[in-house]
């Protein structure tokens, strides 16, 4: 507990950091609603179940979950009413004790249409399922792409078609892909389900087909019905295109339970893991250590103690490179190395005072030299974040900072072993990038409601866009007042924040999600799990690396 010469400090942290956690709270029933109240009623008078309620009914109860991408699209496309979790919802969790990826389009947000976001949304699933080769099942109700955004959804790389192409290449890797089809399911969006390696449809409420009656009696003036065209009865007796026909959603999840119960064993990785422990500290004491301010200094061990098994923490090269603290740890019985920045003010090998939160040369020299020996012993990494950036100035540039940055960035980025990133506080310029920012293929990434994403901090950032600004407008011959300046500050200074808030970011999927702070041991376990599922066969190798 907290000393009484600290209490008032640790009670302003806790009110405040929990107040930024009813607000995760708050914006996750949001965009839990999907389409809303109405949208839903319709959806069960019609005999189906919603996206969440399918991927309820299909995971093993009791089981730890994940999801991935709650805010995908949060504040998005709202001159076309919005897209509440990108349309469609993604979990990673556990069916017949198997640990799976499931997708669900919501059908209750634009009739489960694809926007841009909900491409990068099952893009990012598919990715989570090859580099961990995890099993994925696709619950299918959508009326393919939505047609007013179809130039950002349809023929790019990174689009709509990539889909496919993942499906296939899924395939050859022997991940098993399982789908099926509880509600529509119409032009090139048909080619998913039928790529998988099953195929199941629910009668009357399930339909397939390349075109729907109203396009086939267009393009080549035949009558018909959807049902005739492409029904369960048309698919499963005549076209031979699905597998099983179902009686209705639930029966179609428990027939997909039935047949993952089947999978034989995957060959495991070999992660270290050893019997799960709580830590010894108390896990909410979190919220009252993490600082309210951005400014204020912490000791970042202290975060530490309070996530990883009996709070115990092997650390690396403790006096040396103060500004990041390395070393070895478990998280629910599984072997970790941590990366986490240290926002105290601390004095080097030398004795000169370093600033918290800013990679110095040594801390980064420190962590490239831990990383590779993680590698070496083929341990997982978590980075832990709450990073300013590099040090900059003459002494800095003449240390070389830029070549020991570009060590650090080497070692991680070319790292064989699987990297998970929290951001807690600040993650800022190139910081982002050296502590595994989303760039650098963390196998999953999250962030608390404390968090910041920025090229820079936001006071900074508002005072160098300012003086662009006044530039602007004194060269068009504008007269900037005093009163003109400070509100021409307060714009940029509140477009800017608004821009770094982790729902911002969320919404764009640069982060996996916003969490709990007390569910980063989940995350991060089930992370290894996931990743134990691929044996590691790349040999490490940093390439070229300046000493």
């Amino acid at each position: 507990m907290p000393t009484s010469s600290k209490e008032l400090d640790f009670n302003k942290n806790e009110d405040a950091n929990k107040l930024l956690l009813s607000k995760l709270n708050y914006n996750f029933n949001q965009v839990a609603l999907g389409g809303g109240k109405k949208k839903i009623e319709k959806l069960h008078a019609q005999g189906k179940m919603t996206a969440r309620e399918r991927i309820e009914f299909l995971l093993d109860d009791n089981a730890p979950q994940v999801e991935i991408g709650s805010f995908a699209g949060d504040g998005m496309y709202k001159e076309y009413g919005g897209c509440p979790s990108a349309g469609c919802v993604v979990v990673i969790g556990y069916v017949s004790g198997k640990q799976c990826i499931v997708i669900a389009n919501d059908a209750t947000v634009k009739a489960g249409a694809w926007f841009p976001i909900t491409a990068k949304k099952n893009l990012r699933a598919q990715e989570i399922s090859i580099e961990n080769n995890l099993p994925i099942i696709y619950l299918v109700d959508s009326a393919g792409v939505f047609l007013p955004l179809q130039d950002e959804v349809f023929p790019d790389k990174e689009h709509f078609g990539r889909m496919f192409r993942n499906n296939a290449i899924m395939s050859s890797k022997g991940i098993v892909q399982i789908s099926a089809i509880m509600g529509s399911c119409v032009a090139g969006g048909a080619y998913l389900p039928i790529m998988s390696d099953e195929a199941m449809i629910v009668d009357k409420t399930g339909s397939i087909f390349l075109a729907g009656s109203y396009l086939v009696k267009a393009a080549i003036g035949e009558e018909t019905d959807n049902e005739t065209l492409g029904g369960a009865t048309t698919h499963c007796e005549v076209s031979g295109v699905t597998d099983y026909k179902c009686l209705d959603d639930k029966d179609c999840l428990t027939r997909i339970r039935n047949i993952v119960d089947k999978i034989g064993d995957y060959t495991p990785a070999g992660f270290n893991r050893a019997k799960p422990q709580k830590p010894a500290l108390d896990e909410n004491e979190i919220f009252g250590i993490l600082p309210a301010s951005r400014e204020k200094p912490y000791d970042v061990r202290d975060i530490i103690k309070r996530i990883v098994d009996n709070s115990e923490f092997e650390e690396y090269k403790e006096l040396y490179g103060k500004t990041i603290v390395t070393g070895l740890a478990r998280i629910e019985g599984w072997s970790v190395g941590i990366v986490a920045n240290q926002r105290i003010m601390v004095k080097s090998k030398k004795g000169e005072m370093q600033f918290g939160g800013v990679i110095y040369s040594d801390s980064a020299d420190k962590a490239a030299r831990f990383i590779m020996n993680c590698n070496q012993k083929k341990i997982p990494l978590v980075f832990l974040q709450d990073v300013t950036g590099f040090m900059v100035g003459s002494r800095s540039e003449h240390g070389g900072i830029i070549k020991d940055g570009a060590k650090m960035v080497n070692a991680m980025s070319n790292s064989v072993v699987p990297k998970f990133t929290i951001i807690m506080g600040n993650s800022y310029g190139a910081g982002n990038y050296a502590m595994c920012g989303k760039a650098y293929d963390p196998r999953l990434i999250a962030a608390w409601p404390s968090s910041q994403l920025a090229v820079m901090g936001g006071a900074q950032a508002a005072k160098v866009l300012l003086q662009i600004e006044v530039a602007t407008l004194k060269a068009k011959g504008e007269k900037i007042t005093p009163e003109k300046e400070a509100e021409i500050l307060k714009t940029m200074t509140d477009r800017y924040n608004s821009q770094t808030s982790p729902y911002y970011a969320a919404s764009r999927l640069w982060v996996d999600n916003v969490i709990n702070p007390l569910d980063t041991r989940k995350w991060i376990s089930m992370g290894i799990e996931a990743a134990n599922h691929k044996p590691i066969t790349e040999r490490y190798n940093v390439g070229v690396i300046q000493t």
